[in-house]
Parts: C-alpha cells; sequence; structure tokens
C-alpha cells in the first residue's frame, strides 16, 4: 500500500496535488482530522485500496504535530507512505489571498492575514521536517503537477537527487537542502547572440565550457555530493534537493544542474534516481 499525506501552508497548492492523485487514481481525502488519519488508512488498507492520498492541514491544530509519529508507524508496519509538503514565500501567499479574495483558515477578527500565515508555519513545522517539501512561489499549476507526478514515480527506497536551477532574482528557493552560487562564473547574458539561450543550448555550454573556472566549480560541487550522498542515504533521506543559482536562472545555473544530473544518472556511487528541475525556464 502506498499513503501520500499532502499537507502544507494555504495558498500553496494543496488542492491542485491532491487533485493530480485523484487524476492518477489515488482514493482521495481532503482536510481530514488527524486523529481518524491512522483509523482511516487502515480501514481503507482493508477495503482494498492500494493508493491512497490525504490532505491534512493547519486546522487540525496541535494535532498535526502527532503526524511525522503517525508516518513512522505506517512505515513500520510497511506502508510505503510519504509526505509532501507544499510551501510559499510569505510574498506569494499574500498576492495569493489577495487576488482571490479567500478568508485564511487561521484568521480571526484580531489577527492580520500576515500573523495567520506565521502561525500556521508554527503548527506545521514538524510536518515539513518531515517529508519533501515543494517551493511553489514561482511554479504554474502546469509544471507542480508535472513534478508531482515525477516525485512518485520515484522509488522510494532510494534517495532521489533532484537538481535545481535558480535565479537569485526571484529568490532562494525554500526546499533546497544545499545551495551553490555560480554568479561568479563569467555570465552568457552580456553576449547577445547568447542572451536568448538557455544553458541547455550548445552555444551556451560551449562559452562556460572554456571557463577554467567553470569546470573547478562543477569539479568541487560533484565531489562535495559524492562525499556526503552515502551519509544521507544512511540518514534515510528520501530526497536530496540540490539548488543551483545564478542572477537569472536561464545560463550558468541551468548549465550546472544539468551536467551534474548527468553525471550522477551514470555515477556507480549513486544508488537512487536522479530529477531535474529548472525553476525560471518554461516547462
Amino acid at each position: 500500500m502506498q499513503v501520500v499525506l499532502i499537507s502544507g501552508l494555504s495558498g500553496s497548492g494543496k488542492s491542485v496535488a491532491l487533485k493530480v492523485l485523484e487524476d492518477s487514481g489515488y482514493y482521495c481525502v481532503d482536510n481530514l482530522p488527524v486523529k481518524l488519519f491512522a483509523e482511516t488508512v487502515q480501514l481503507l488498507r482493508m477495503a482494498g485500496h492500494d493508493r491512497v492520498a490525504v490532505s491534512i492541514d493547519a486546522r487540525g491544530g496541535a494535532a498535526v504535530a502527532m503526524l511525522p509519529r503517525h508516518i513512522e508507524g505506517l512505515k513500520f508496519q510497511g506502508v510505503d507512505a510519504r509526505v509532501l509538503f507544499l510551501d510559499s514565500k510569505n510574498e506569494t501567499l499574500l498576492r495569493r489571498f489577495a487576488e482571490t479574495r479567500r478568508r485564511h483558515p487561521l484568521a480571526a477578527d484580531q489577527t492580520t492575514l500576515e500573523e495567520a500565515i506565521a502561525h500556521e508555519r508554527e503548527l506545521l513545522s514538524s510536518i515539513a521536517e518531515a517529508g519533501h517539501r515543494i517551493d511553489t512561489s514561482d511554479l504554474r499549476p502546469n509544471v507542480l503537477r508535472n513534478w508531482i507526478k515525477e516525485l512518485l514515480h520515484a522509488d522510494r527506497g532510494q534517495t532521489s537527487l533532484l537538481f535545481e536551477s535558480f535565479g537569485y532574482k526571484q529568490g532562494i528557493p525554500l526546499d533546497a537542502d544545499f545551495v551553490f552560487d555560480v554568479r561568479c562564473l563569467p555570465n552568457p547574458f552580456y553576449d547577445l547572440n547568447l542572451r536568448p539561450l538557455t544553458g541547455r543550448d550548445a552555444e551556451v555550454i560551449q562559452f562556460i565550457r572554456k571557463e577554467p573556472m567553470a569546470g573547478q566549480m562543477l569539479a568541487d560541487i560533484r565531489s562535495f555530493m559524492e562525499t556526503w550522498l552515502p551519509a544521507f542515504r544512511k540518514d534515510n533521506r528520501a530526497y536530496v534537493t540540490i539548488a543551483i543559482g545564478c542572477t537569472g536562472g536561464q545560463h550558468r545555473s541551468v548549465y550546472m544542474a544539468e551536467q551534474l544530473a548527468a553525471h550522477f544518472r551514470t555515477s556507480p556511487l549513486n544508488k537512487g534516481p536522479v530529477l531535474i528541475r529548472h525553476r525560471q525556464l518554461p516547462p
């Protein structure tokens, strides 16, 4: 049996995630009270459901702190239990609530929207650390759908590496475990012929490869991850996200992420799937 617990901040895309799983054949339960989580999973298991998705958020109050213990209990019973935590930057959440004119679930007469978001983060902090965090701040719904499908197809018994390019203009991704800054490398943006291209294009690849600093930085990041990846596997980490940032997230960071992903897909030191994301490139 596979159980996917979806949680996260209000306005971060939990409804989109649950709909993706429902369309993929999962039995979905929305806004389930925490106290009914374990019992509901057992009932659905007895009924023959082998793929279940449950959405639980901060409306469960202080009881949500018990969810990591419930997840560990399911794993002990042999259930493939996964946690997807959807997050967004505060300014993004404020904008989304302003656009939709929805009321925050934790808002009260004497509580501002910012205070409600801060309180929600505090309530959900234990769940955020228990699963794979997805920063939806800059994501379109169709990109989020694709990412969730990709994550769930990865083998849960192994540590998946996610290489993620981003632009510092948009801020550091909230879901990054490691962040490497490649802005010190020569920027193809200042070559008018390369400006409209990306780090996937041959001309940009050639431009970056001829710079010795780029090769050294690539080798250093690769060596660092190869050294510490066994420790993350030993710690039973399901996902490790390595974020590579440049100014705009179009050239240098994309090149580095692509090169690292290509290396680890064939590296004998890596035993799990390798995924790649480009935050600032169109899907």
